[in-house]
């Protein structure tokens, strides 16, 4: 009994240091997403990815890249643009990119895991977007892609936000300043709850679970190895979002427990294929469908599967063959030390004072000012609930595991 009070003191403290770590990168990068889908509308974008398919994909790709990390936003904004005209590679590019190649995800992964997967992460975005183009160009489903496109004529556009201003005045003014602080809560509406209980189970994992799981489930690993064959990589790059797909919680949830499956030996490779698996689980697979009709989820499915493969290998290989490959002990899970006073502690300080104010100004001074919010894509009800339910569990276990370390131990 005594064992099992330590590990859960363990897991509530490691969870807790976990988002005291990144709170700083989550505001900076949410206030960021905030502000370019206030000041850089959908309607911008419409307008200028419905021409030359090069020219849309590099387009799709940048919009992703300025675009909300959350999977559900991407969904419901990739099936605007493709509605409207954008061709369907060009949509998925700006799927890929908003999944990700955001700016919020690249802090979040440079602060548990380092420079080498952040380089991973946008170097495999742009590979994932270029294997789509390349398999979409060989298949070349036309009959696919009508077939979805008459499928979405079929619904009613709901309407989009003011486009006749310039943002250059905009930006300037308070009342969109107003504007951001409303979409910066709906940021965290959105990913709250993945957040939550993502940290929570990296810390449960990170105290409970031992070394030899890891090592059955991923073939080959351990503290230390880097030497892998190329079946066991294969391997670990399937088995990764077969993990991502047990525990989807999104992407930046996800991250800790990334960094905790390289701690534990998990390749690179592996590592990489789990956080690029958030667009190949079950709830995305259903919205697809809805969106699209089955066939198409399911050729959608296998494009982002077979891409993800193909990038985590080369960027495996192309790693190893400029000896770049990040080593495993440089990922410490758990830390004694997450609260001391250092940058850390001032950064969180800084971005707390810049939330509170970004509420205040679109809640309180500013609460009479118009926002309209970008469309969301249909969740299951089912899994929301599950989720939020999670997460009120996920805040019981972790107060509970805190009194049991700083007051019963």
């Amino acid at each position: 009994m005594n064992d099992f009070l330590k590990q859960w003191g363990e897991a509530a403290y490691t969870t807790t240091g976990f988002f005291w770590m990144a709170l700083w990168a989550f505001v900076l990068g949410y206030i960021i997403s905030s502000m370019i889908q206030i000041f850089v509308t959908e309607k911008r974008m419409q307008k200028t990815m419905g021409g030359e398919e090069s020219k849309g994909v590099l387009l799709g790709t940048f919009f992703g890249f300025i675009s909300s990390s959350c999977s559900f936003a991407a969904l419901a904004s990739t099936k605007s643009l493709f509605k409207k005209g954008a061709s369907f590679i060009s949509s998925i590019a700006f799927l890929l990119a908003s999944t990700n190649l955001v700016i919020e995800l690249g802090i979040i992964i440079s602060i548990f895991l380092g420079w080498q997967f952040v380089v991973g992460e946008y170097a495999g975005g742009i590979l994932l977007i270029g294997i789509s183009w390349i398999l979409i160009k060989l298949i070349n489903p036309k009959k696919l892609i009508d077939k979805a496109r008459k499928n979405l004529e079929k619904e009613d556009e709901g309407s989009g936000m003011d486009d006749s201003k310039n943002w250059k005045k905009q930006i300037q003014k308070e009342d969109s300043w107003a504007k951001v602080g409303k979409k910066y809560k709906m940021e965290w509406q959105m990913v709250w709850k993945d957040v939550t209980v993502g940290f929570t189970i990296a810390g449960i994992v990170a105290a409970f679970v031992p070394d030899a799981w890891f090592q059955t489930l991923f073939i080959g690993s351990g503290q230390g190895n880097t030497d892998f064959s190329f079946f066991e990589i294969l391997e670990h790059i399937i088995v990764g979002p077969a993990a991502a797909f047990v525990t989807f919680i999104g992407s930046m949830g996800n991250i800790p427990l990334a960094a905790l499956l390289f701690g534990k030996g998990v390749s690179f490779a592996g590592v990489m294929a789990f956080i690029f698996s958030d667009l190949v689980v079950f709830p995305i697979l259903r919205i697809n469908a809805k969106y699209y009709g089955w066939k198409m989820s399911l050729f959608i499915l296998f494009l982002l599967f077979t891409a993800l493969i193909g990038a985590s290998l080369i960027l495996h290989y192309s790693f190893d063959l400029m000896s770049l490959l990040p080593d495993p002990s440089q990922v410490k899970v758990q830390n004694s030390e997450y609260f001391k006073i250092n940058y850390t502690f001032y950064l969180n300080l800084a971005f707390l004072a810049i939330s509170g104010y970004l509420i205040y100004l679109g809640f309180f001074k500013k609460k009479d000012v118009d926002s309209k919010m970008g469309e969301m894509a249909p969740k299951s009800q089912l899994l929301e609930n599950i989720l939020k339910y999670a997460a009120f569990i996920s805040y019981i276990w972790i107060a509970g595991g805190l009194i049991v370390k700083f007051f019963m131990n």
